[in-house]
């Protein structure tokens, strides 16, 4: 029995067993075709395509002005006049009548220091001089009654009138009064000159100031001990700090060796760290004949053309020195891009701007040349990345990679 079971066990060779095999191979030649086709499709549309290393740069702003600059140099804005303000008697300040940033005029009364007693001095000063004018009237009306007296004995006497003592008593008296004239006038002289030095001391005691100026700092409160020397614990010297802003001028320091490129005279352009979207005007107004050692650099001063009242005091800046002065129109920036950014068909130019990881060719409008830059009118925009010395194989929407530099 079991021989005749396992002489029953065969296999079937016919078409249909063979069937499902068939079937299987040909529906992957057909899965296979559509990988290959549609590998394909991406292929040419640019998805699968290997990245393409590129380097890119940035569309960027440049002025005019910064082809024109042969030196650079730092500073700080500095007033060239500039005081500090402080009384010249001792005494206690009882009113301020500035602050910091307050504008004063030339003889304005920042503030006052206590002076009853030079009041008293003065008022005592004006009640002497009144006095001595007093006494003046008195002794002019004196020497009018003794020089009538005087004539009168005179024609008396030459007639043999009166004896000659009478009239040597009205001689003597007559000469009195003349003295006495003499020296009321002077008394007078005196109190006028007395009443002056006590008005002088009353106007010591209020603080003017000097010039036009604008109030840096302010150095003293009401209550505080304030004297010329300030040598002594909680006593002030100085009251508050001016500065003539018309006088700003900055201060670079320039390398000796570059020296040889400034001269007296010479157009610059400034810009400030504070504002840094300005640009002024400049001149080199004197180089201080004085070499820091430190440092091994000279004191160069620029005069600003341009009056801002947002320039101040202890600014940080930057001067460029250059060649000729800024023309009109050449004080706003212009977009640039590197000239080997540029992709050049005919009278076309475009370039690659970098989008993620691919680029898209975009046209641009570019105008002259601007030192190792070339302008751009139209199609791109400061801060644009683009790739520079782009490969031919760039298509638009090419996959890249950026390489680090």
């Amino acid at each position: 029995m079991e021989k005749e079971d396992l002489s029953k066990l065969k296999i079937d060779k016919s078409s249909k067993a063979f069937q499902p095999v068939k079937r299987r191979r040909y529906l992957l030649w057909i899965f296979a075709a559509l990988i290959i086709a549609l590998a394909g499709f991406l292929y040419l549309n640019g998805i699968i395509t290997p990245a393409i290393p590129v380097e890119v740069v940035t569309v960027s702003q440049m002025y005019p002005s910064q082809v024109l600059s042969q030196l650079n140099a730092s500073g700080y804005v500095v007033a060239q006049r500039k005081a500090a303000v402080a009384s010249k008697i001792t005494g206690r300040l009882v009113s301020m009548s500035v602050e910091e940033g307050s504008r004063v005029k030339e003889g304005q009364v920042i503030a006052q220091l206590e002076n009853e007693d030079a009041l008293a001095a003065r008022d005592q000063a004006e009640a002497n001089l009144n006095l001595a004018r007093a006494n003046l009237e008195s002794a002019k009306a004196q020497l009018e009654e003794a020089s009538k007296t005087y004539h009168r004995y005179k024609q008396l006497v030459t007639g043999g009138y009166i004896a000659r003592s009478a009239y040597d008593t009205a001689e003597a008296a007559y000469q009195r009064a003349e003295a006495g004239v003499v020296a009321a006038e002077a008394s007078v002289r005196a109190g006028v000159a007395a009443l002056q030095s006590a008005k002088v001391a009353v106007d010591y005691a209020l603080i003017k100031a000097p010039f036009d100026a604008v109030v840096l700092t302010k150095n003293a409160d009401i209550g505080d001990i304030v004297t010329p020397l300030g040598a002594a614990a909680n006593v002030q010297s100085s009251v508050v700090t001016i500065a003539d802003l018309r006088s700003l001028q900055v201060e670079a320091d320039v390398s000796e060796t570059n020296l040889g490129l400034v001269k007296v005279g010479q157009p610059c352009e400034i810009v400030l760290d504070a504002l840094p979207e300005s640009r002024f005007r400049g001149v080199v107004h004197a180089i201080v004949p004085t070499v820091d050692r430190s440092k091994a650099t000279i004191m160069v001063k620029v005069r600003f053309i341009d009056k801002d009242p947002r320039i101040l005091p202890e600014m940080r800046t930057k001067v460029s020195f250059l060649t000729r002065p800024v023309k009109e129109g050449e004080e706003k920036p212009r977009t640039v891009v590197n000239p080997a950014a540029l992709v050049t068909n005919g009278t076309r130019s475009a370039v690659f701007v970098v989008q993620e990881n691919r680029v898209i060719e975009t046209l641009v409008t570019v105008g002259p040349p601007l030192g190792d830059m070339v302008e751009v009118l139209a199609g791109a925009k400061a801060g644009d990345r683009v790739v520079i010395r782009p490969s031919k194989r760039l298509r638009k929407d090419s996959r890249i990679k950026i390489l680090e530099k």
